[in-house]
């Protein structure tokens, strides 16, 4: 069995293994979906129809040949719930990988509102053109919504990921947020809600890994934390606001970054949290990370050995997020003379 099925076995396990619903009778089941119908008219009923402008453009006042940043996913990667391209996530990343790279950073954003992991592929297909250098993923939260099968989301998210690869893309993938914390969402199903989204983004880690990428959860970053401090979300309670996708963007770019060779050393440093760099079975640092702020997972070796009795070898690091540009800044940074959808 090679690495690759070994994970996508192993992702099938971390969805269905331990985690089964357990309804209890007709009448839970009928609560549950009225539940549903009732959060769902309440999201859509104050979401704002019109996404935010693209931002897609070259940032950064620096010469050369920039380096491209491929965003894809659903409305967390479009930035709904914001009202310019300088507060969403792709353009906050974009503008400070070019300070970090010191090279111009071409932004191209093929995300969806409403996206699901089966139409990855067809977002890959329009992002491979263009030639990218590092994608910025962030799916999952419609397949929980929808209740996308977890084996087709993740198999699809694999083929994407591994598609990027083989291209010569590098690709960080924001797993998928906890959504236990959305208050329209009431009990029984906000609860079920969690385990869904973190059994998910635990599935989604083993698969991304497998196939070469890397996975930053955000589970923490769009969910507790908003739990206490409403600022995070935007009108429609549901979808992030300026700060919570600036929180978004801290998180994810410096594993970004990293992949790119362009995250400084200097940077961590003295991080107490590099002292808990640990490396297990991808299953277990899966199942780690789903709950915790920013904790990255990349494939790894022990000593010489990309796998061991209990799977593939992973690595996981949290780092301290950086301050992120306020959108004036952001937008002091686009390139002089490039045309940026603002």
């Amino acid at each position: 069995m090679t690495r690759a099925s070994r994970a996508r076995k192993l992702a099938t396990a971390a969805v269905y293994g331990g985690g089964g619903v357990g309804l209890a009778g007709a009448a839970l089941v009928q609560l549950l979906r009225e539940e549903a119908r009732r959060a769902r008219r309440g999201i859509e009923s104050r979401t704002a129809q019109a996404d935010p402008p693209t931002g897609e453009g070259v940032y950064g006042h620096y010469r050369g040949a920039p380096l491209v940043l491929a965003v894809l996913g659903d409305s967390s990667a479009v930035g709904l719930g914001v009202q310019t391209a300088a507060e969403t996530p792709g353009v906050l990343v974009a503008a400070a990988l070019a300070e970090l790279a010191e090279r111009p950073v071409r932004l191209v954003k093929v995300a969806r509102s409403g996206g699901r992991s089966t139409e990855l592929a067809g977002q890959v297909e329009r992002v491979l053109p263009h030639s990218p250098d590092i994608a910025m993923v962030m799916i999952g939260a419609n397949d929980v919504t929808s209740r996308t099968k977890p084996a087709i989301a993740v198999r699809r998210l694999a083929e994407a990921v591994r598609t990027l690869e083989a291209a010569g893309c590098r690709v960080v993938v924001g797993t998928c947020p906890d959504l236990g914390t959305i208050r329209p969402i009431a009990q029984p199903l906000r609860t079920l809600a969690r385990r869904w989204s973190r059994q998910l983004a635990a599935a989604q880690t083993i698969a991304v890994v497998a196939e070469g990428g890397r996975t930053v959860s955000l589970g923490s970053v769009l969910g507790p934390a908003f739990a206490t401090d409403r600022t995070m979300f935007s009108s429609d309670e549901f979808h992030p606001s300026a700060a919570g996708y600036a929180a978004a963007a801290a998180s994810l770019l410096p594993s970004i970054a990293d992949s790119l060779g362009v995250w400084p050393a200097s940077a961590d440093r003295g991080l107490r949290s590099l002292r808990r760099d640990t490396v297990r079975p991808v299953a277990q640092a899966a199942a780690r990370a789903a709950g915790r702020t920013g904790t990255e997972v990349q494939a790894t070796e022990v000593r010489g050995e990309d796998a061991g009795p209990r799977g593939p070898w992973a690595r996981l690091r949290r780092r301290r997020p950086p301050e992120m540009a306020s959108p004036a800044e952001v937008g002091a940074v686009a390139a002089g003379g490039v045309q940026v959808d603002r």
